[in-house]
């Protein structure tokens, strides 16, 4: 079960369904736009080719690009 409210109090009222009742559940409060921003925060950039140059001599890189150029295709 799941829902979204804005409050208009400091005060939130809960009536739990009666299939819960005696059933250890959990209640989560975040505003939603600061978990927005941690998730942001947390998600790495992309790689791209260019960050594998120096790294690859050109024989891996060439088996490299090929690979990936024939996934998009698929």
């Amino acid at each position: 079960m799941r829902t979204y409210i804005t409050p208009q109090t400091t005060s939130i009222s809960l009536t739990i369904p009666t299939n819960y009742v005696g059933k250890r559940i959990e209640i989560l409060l975040y505003a939603e736009d600061e978990i927005n921003e941690i998730v942001l925060e947390q998600t790495p950039p992309k790689k791209t080719m260019a960050d594998f140059c120096g790294i690859l001599n050109n024989e891996n890189y060439t088996q490299l690009k090929q690979y990936t150029e024939q996934a998009r295709n698929e």
